[in-house]
């Protein structure tokens, strides 16, 4: 059975790790300090975290299909490192466009940054089954996985502690931020080159022709191509299916569960780090768990249990919250949230790289990201506008319930249908 130490011998894919477990810590310093940004300017409005947001989610709509069918003709490895640099440079300006008290640019720079992460994310996930054997991609993955995990969740919890020091603040964040995608970059310029895309001839040659063709509006019918592909296989489908129940689900209570967190313990940024803590630890066991000891379970079922269980854990940990806003409670039910949902986004994940050819993988991923993106996109703002007229207790609940009626029925339909 690969375990985790087998993969991080492989060196290309131990500099991937290690610079996506940098940069994905920083990325969220900022968005947490932003979070603390609005909360001192529109306390309690899910209206005013909704349209923070949408400046990181629309340029998976304006940018990703065109960055995903150029990454399947470029050097993957050289996008993600130009992208790691002027990523790293925008976010340096935000400090001081802060002291100068202006707002509109540090959304700008925030809409810049996620629009430049296009071109990365694909990048990333087509690379990994370059520099990684079929037979190791599941591990693999859930090792990317967890590093995303702790990058978001752990960058909240010390972000939600930073903005409280005075001497730090929300600008520290920004600068650290920065320095992070610096050092990514080193990382993963020391990946070794890889297949054919290697050479600085071969990639200018490249680079032409993807200009000249996207001059023709090949692009466009590349896209078409990548939207082909996930309606082709049965198995894309049901993974489209997935990551919409999930995305949907998530962008409901995105924006709503934040105000809730604030208005149950009083607080804008600590308590909802210090949760961000339990959920990182149950993220992290459940994807060692999964990765260590369900390689055999059949993907799909193991999908529909974790949405299931993932449910009630939501139910439990609103109930918990709303009547007893104990963090050590609070928190013990968020991690379990956390151990159910993993297995998800590892599997998925998995199911896309088993199931694509890799020609096509950047395309297949931009547009994967494109419909996960709405969905997270059109229900934050419903439910945000929502919460106005419904109880943000009832709104949470009532994504637990979605959850776990989904993932139930998938499970129990094919046993009567065999009965």
């Amino acid at each position: 059975m690969t375990r985790f130490r087998d993969v991080l011998k492989n060196k290309n894919f131990l500099f991937l790790w290690l610079g996506q477990v940098i940069s994905n810590f920083g990325d969220r310093l900022n968005q947490m300090a932003l979070v603390a940004l609005v909360y001192l300017h529109n306390p309690g409005s899910e209206i005013a975290l909704a349209k923070l947001i949408s400046f990181t989610i629309i340029p998976v709509f304006i940018i990703g299909p065109i960055a995903g069918a150029w990454v399947d003709r470029l050097n993957r490895r050289k996008i993600m490192v130009i992208s790691d640099i002027l990523r790293g440079a925008i976010v340096l300006s935000i400090p001081f466009f802060i002291r100068a008290h202006q707002i509109l640019l540090v959304y700008l720079a925030i809409f810049l940054t996620f629009s430049i992460a296009r071109f990365f994310v694909p990048s990333k996930m087509a690379l990994i089954p370059e520099i990684v054997p079929q037979d190791k991609l599941l591990v693999a993955n859930t090792l990317n996985d967890t590093t995303h995990m702790i990058g978001n969740v752990v960058g909240l919890v010390v972000a939600g502690i930073i903005v409280n020091i005075a001497s730090i603040g929300a600008i520290g964040g920004f600068y650290i931020d920065s320095a992070t995608f610096f050092i990514s970059a080193i990382l993963i310029a020391m990946i070794a080159k890889t297949g054919t895309r290697g050479h600085v001839k071969e990639d200018l040659v490249a680079t032409g022709k993807a200009l000249e063709n996207s001059l023709r509006r090949t692009i466009f019918s590349e896209i078409k191509d990548g939207i082909q592909y996930i309606t082709k296989y049965s198995d894309m489908r049901f993974v489209v299916y997935v990551f919409f129940l999930l995305m949907a689900g998530l962008g409901t209570i995105s924006c709503v569960i934040i105000v809730f967190i604030q208005s149950a313990f009083g607080t804008s940024t600590r308590d909802l780090g210090f949760l961000g803590m339990f959920l990182v630890g149950g993220l992290f066991l459940g994807s060692i768990l999964y990765g260590k000891f369900c390689q055999t379970v059949s993907k799909k079922n193991a999908i529909n249990l974790s949405f299931a269980a993932s449910g009630i854990a939501i139910i439990i940990f609103t109930l918990v919250v709303n009547s007893h806003p104990n963090l050590f409670f609070g928190g013990i039910f968020v991690g379990l949230l956390g151990l159910t949902i993993s297995p998800i986004m590892v599997t998925t994940n998995t199911l896309v790289h088993a199931t694509v050819p890799e020609e096509v993988r950047g395309r297949i991923f931009s547009s994967l990201e494109a419909v996960i993106h709405l969905a997270f996109l059109v229900f934050m703002f419903i439910a945000a506008y929502a919460a106005k007229f419904i109880d943000r207790f009832w709104i949470i609940i009532a994504v637990g319930v979605i959850y776990f009626i989904c993932g139930a029925a998938r499970l129990v339909m094919p046993r009567l249908r065999s009965a």
